[in-house]
């Protein structure tokens, strides 16, 4: 009882996902002695269950951080975990929604959902029946037999997360997912993500360039600085309570004076980014 009791203990208090110390160094297409460090030990740790977003200059690394999370970049330095253990590889207990459409636009809706059950070996019938439910889930039954090209925008970000969802992976990874869709459309989305995730309450990493929709739907918003050497500058629990709505939030008293303490620690860094731009270009 008691070897139990300590296991259960240990589960509760590892980290679903843990970047120690990472640092990323990229070497010049044109020039390979040239090194660039796009991260510089930086750490970052989501607990299950929790949902946190990383916000920062444009440019400063949020997305090499998500990448290696997923096990798609290795870093040059430190180490990453995935509850507890070493990560090697993909990180197959984690699902990615990318900014762009990852969508295969010669199969239909429905097939594109059932594609990563088709690929792990389930029977074509239970995977067709999930991803019918899938795409209940998210607002689309009835479109299944419509291709990308015939869907919206908004439609085909629903086709994606159900996509990336009925995987069930314990770690949801988004790299700015609604950053390309009107306001009315991204809101319907962020409410729509949020209420499948309270349902399941998987470990959530949401990057993101948008203060307000990283404040509206975390448990945590990750300030970054601005590059080289990106690194964690500022972390803020968000004591809003949930259920949320997306819209209505942003004009509770707490949110303004979160938005103003995170904008405080934000701002000089989304200057020195633009000034880099500037410089660079």
């Amino acid at each position: 009882m008691q070897g139990f009791t300590a296991q259960f203990q240990k589960t509760m208090t590892v980290p679903a996902l843990a970047l120690e110390n990472i640092t990323c160094t990229f070497a010049s297409r044109e020039d390979r002695s040239q090194r660039y460090t796009a991260v510089a030990n930086a750490t970052l740790r989501i607990a299950p269950g929790e949902f946190v977003s990383v916000v920062g200059p444009t440019g400063c690394g949020k997305s090499t951080l998500l990448n290696i999370g997923a096990g798609l970049l290795a870093p040059s330095a430190g180490t990453v975990s995935v509850f507890g253990e070493p990560l090697a590889g993909l990180n197959r207990r984690a699902g990615y929604m990318f900014q762009a459409d990852a969508l295969m636009p010669w199969k239909s809706a429905l097939d594109n959902v059932m594609a990563g059950l088709a690929f792990r070996g389930v029977a074509a019938s239970e995977a067709r029946a999930q991803a019918e439910e899938w795409l209940k889930r998210v607002g689309l039954g009835g479109f299944g037999d419509r291709y990308p090209h015939q869907l919206s925008g908004g439609m085909r970000k629903r086709v994606a997360m159900a996509q990336t969802l009925i995987l069930d992976p314990d770690i949801v990874l988004m790299d700015e997912p609604f950053s390309a869709l009107d306001i009315q459309t991204r809101q319907l989305m962020e409410n729509e993500l949020l209420g499948l995730w309270a349902a399941r309450r998987k470990a959530v990493l949401f990057i993101t360039h948008d203060l307000d929709e990283a404040i509206a739907m975390s448990d945590r918003v990750v300030v970054l600085s601005a590059g080289p050497g990106t690194h964690p500058i500022g972390e803020f629990a968000i004591d809003l309570a949930r259920p949320r709505d997306v819209a209505e939030v942003r004009s509770h008293p707490r949110f303004v004076e979160l938005h103003a303490q995170i904008w405080g620690v934000l701002r000089d860094e989304v200057l020195k980014g633009y000034q880099q731009q500037l410089a660079g270009g």
